[in-house]
């Protein structure tokens, strides 16, 4: 068979590996080969490929941006400060992180972007080819001739600095492989956008896809008003629904929750079942506080896909934190039943059982919860929830115990601190309080239960004050 129709088959069943290797060898034998140097970009760009149209959250150093016109907004159309709004949940009833964002709920794409293996870490790593080999020979086939910036060194595919942008982005057949193999697999934004501006000039500025590809390019290096500029420029010569979520995502960064969800309302006229678009208003609206809106297009979302998990988590979660967790039960029961099976789902479960007063489910749930964690923060989490379970059965030594646990796990929980030092006061045990509520103190600058309770354990203490 030949080599190059086996490679393009291995592609179209994704198995980019192997097609890969095929390709190393044509290239191997033939450098000059435009066939196979095209298809081993694209079998490289599609291993490394990432949708980057989800709304995705804010880091700290985003949220240092100082984008916004307005420093003090009116109510209702600004992200900052929206969790005061009537109509979100209580902070002090959900944990939130130092930035203020809930630790609880739904993972979403870039969510959470300090681990390792996210979506923000992903696409700011940049990634190296090793599979092309040494020129050693040109003895084959003599089709499909390319130029001499298409031979590869022994450690790297391309060489950017030797290729001649102006040249291929006259060619549309190699421009736009070429541009996704930099924008994804280099991860060359600035080579990537010099790309892109010369093959939109190259077509006349008539192309609305290499417009799409300068706004991203835009976007990822921060300047989103000339990214906005493109997306609204490609809008006028076609709607794609890839377009109005990078609209959303850009406006959402410069603080306009309401021009995003106009956009994204504009798309759901044009595309009435796509979830992506429900999905993306319902982040939105929970951004902003409002969680009456963010339900109604979580349960829109639903009535056209019902085995969204997204949607039936976060419904799931907002029925727990308004009290009705036998409600939030069946959510979690629903995502069991799917294949959700991972231990934060049992350790909802549990809780949803524990202030349901189903008791006869709550510690097989925790056990299963522990078999199942993967690592020290699930496993902290989970002994600090069985602390709380212990505490509401009147079992002070079994939840002493379990916020030490947690202790083990994680060592910087604030909460567990906070709890053990509030054991150790009502067993008189002044001294090991106090140091508990100060550990806490220093951990947790976002939190008041650690100070009120230092403070109320000095008062106890000066004034002699005794408290069964």
């Amino acid at each position: 068979m030949d080599p190059l129709f086996m490679a393009c088959s291995l592609f179209r069943r994704r198995k980019f590996d192997e097609c890969t290797k095929i390709c190393s060898q044509i290239l191997e034998k033939n450098p000059y080969d435009q066939s196979a140097w095209v298809l081993k970009m694209r079998a490289l760009s599609e291993q490394v490929y990432i949708d980057e149209v989800e709304i995705d959250d804010d880091g700290i150093a985003e949220m240092l941006d100082e984008n916004a016109v307005a420093q003090v907004s009116r109510p209702g159309t600004s992200l900052r400060g929206s969790s005061s709004s009537q109509n979100s949940l209580s902070m002090a009833m959900r944990p939130v992180s130092q930035s203020g964002r809930p630790l609880s709920g739904a993972v979403r794409p870039g969510s959470q972007s300090n681990r390792p293996g996210t979506m923000e870490q992903a696409i700011r790593t940049p990634r190296s080819a090793y599979t092309a080999r040494p020129l050693t020979s040109s003895s084959a086939r003599f089709v499909r001739l390319g130029t001499a910036s298409m031979l590869s060194s022994p450690d790297q595919f391309i060489n950017l600095s030797r290729l001649n942008f102006t040249k291929y982005a006259e060619t549309p057949s190699l421009a736009k492989p070429l541009f996704e193999y930099i924008f994804y697999h280099e991860n060359d934004v600035r080579n990537a956008l010099q790309m892109a501006a010369l093959a939109t000039e190259a077509c006349q500025f008539n192309d609305w896809w290499w417009k799409v590809q300068l706004g991203k390019c835009y976007y990822r290096l921060g300047l989103f008003r000339e990214a906005e500029k493109q997306f609204i420029s490609a809008l006028k010569q076609n709607s794609p629904l890839d377009v109005f979520l990078y609209l959303s995502k850009i406006y959402v960064k410069l603080d306009q929750p309401l021009n995003s969800i106009n956009r994204l309302k504009e798309a759901n006229q044009k595309f009435p079942f796509e979830v992506s678009i429900l999905q993306g208003m319902a982040r939105v609206y929970e951004a902003m506080g409002d969680m009456g809106e963010c339900m109604k297009y979580y349960r829109e979302v639903l009535q056209t896909d019902s085995t969204n998990v997204e949607a039936i988590a976060c419904i799931a979660t907002n029925y727990f934190y308004n009290d009705q967790p036998e409600v939030a039960l069946k959510f979690y029961r629903r995502l069991l039943q799917m294949g959700v099976y991972n231990s934060e789902i049992f350790n909802n479960i549990g809780l949803c059982c524990f202030y349901a007063q189903q008791y006869d489910l709550i510690l097989s749930c925790f056990e299963r919860a522990l078999s199942l964690a993967t690592n020290d923060m699930q496993i902290a989490d989970i002994w600090y929830n069985l602390g709380h379970v212990a505490l509401g059965v009147g079992d002070s030594s079994l939840a002493y115990q379990c916020f030490r646990l947690c202790l083990v796990s994680n060592n910087d929980s604030v909460e567990a601190y906070n709890n053990l030092g509030v054991l150790e006061m009502a067993h008189g045990r002044n001294e090991l309080a106090k140091s508990f509520f100060q550990a806490s103190q220093s951990l947790g600058s976002n939190v008041f239960e650690p100070n009120f309770n230092n403070a109320y354990l000095a008062h106890a203490v000066r004034f002699r004050l005794f408290y069964l």
